[in-house]
């Protein structure tokens, strides 16, 4: 349970994107706020539901592509959101037991639930840190606790890149983010884009709710975010296109998109 301390940060009177999403992907830990603007959104833009739940499933193929056919054993999660079913960890883990996972988030929320994700493979290791998207040289510095920064990273920043108002800023935080990290490490992107009118307008009215903002954006500032490393084949796709699986087979129109990229 939180404390006191950790209890008064948390705001229970406006909507909140980490359990505004966990109701979406059919978790249990959410409001009565976060789940009226939930159905609110899901009356303007139905889709919203499938861009949750596959860019879920994005999450896992993408962890058992850097494990299994790259030997990634060292993973830094950035914008952890609520813990669900198939965290980083236990993906990474299934498949590489020794494998190193750090998430990263300075919500109030997703720190009163870190417990649920700091399980571990005897052989690997996971940790939490409440530190900021907008300190990447403090993340890392971190990070350094836990993980090998000598050694190839997974760096994941999965629909958490729409919170950054400017695409400029967004890009340079990323840049400092691999900055850090050695040739072989990959950078994992995937988030919402406003590449239909119901997706923009439930991003409207997200905003409108009094959460903090989340920005949709075009397709091609998706792919800037790669710029400098090598695209991992099928390059930047929508999210269920990403070296798809039978269950993503029905959702291929999900107004959200992904990528895979190496440093070379």
């Amino acid at each position: 349970m939180p404390d006191d301390s950790l209890r008064a940060r948390i705001d229970t009177s406006k909507p909140h994107s980490a359990r505004f999403w966990n109701y979406f992907v059919g978790g249990k830990d959410n409001y009565e706020v976060d789940r009226e603007i939930g159905d609110q959104i899901k009356s303007i833009f139905p889709g919203l539901v499938d861009v949750a739940v596959t860019s879920r499933r994005f999450l896992g193929r993408a962890v058992r592509y850097l494990a299994v056919e790259q030997g990634v054993r060292q993973f830094l999660d950035i914008g952890t959101g609520l813990p669900t079913a198939d965290n980083t960890h236990e993906v990474a883990q299934r498949v590489a037991p020794d494998s190193r996972i750090v998430y990263v988030d300075n919500d109030p929320i997703v720190l009163a639930h870190a417990n649920a994700l700091l399980t571990s493979t005897p052989e690997g290791r996971t940790a939490y840190l409440d530190a900021d998207l907008y300190d990447p040289e403090a993340v890392l510095k971190a990070a350094a606790g836990t993980l090998d920064l000598s050694r190839p990273v997974g760096l994941m920043i999965l629909n958490t890149l729409g919170h950054v108002a400017d695409h400029e800023q967004a890009r340079e935080l990323v840049r400092r983010l691999m900055a850090g990290l050695p040739a072989g490490s990959h950078l994992v992107i995937s988030d919402s884009t406003a590449t239909s009118e119901g997706m923009i307008a439930a991003s409207e009215a997200y905003n409108a709710s009094g959460a903090v903002p989340y920005h949709v954006r075009p397709v091609a500032e998706i792919t800037g975010f790669f710029d400098g490393l090598e695209l991992v084949e099928p390059g930047v796709v929508r999210v269920p296109e990403w070296r798809p699986e039978p269950a993503d087979a029905d959702a291929a129109g999900v107004d959200a998109y992904c990528g895979v990229g190496r440093k070379p």
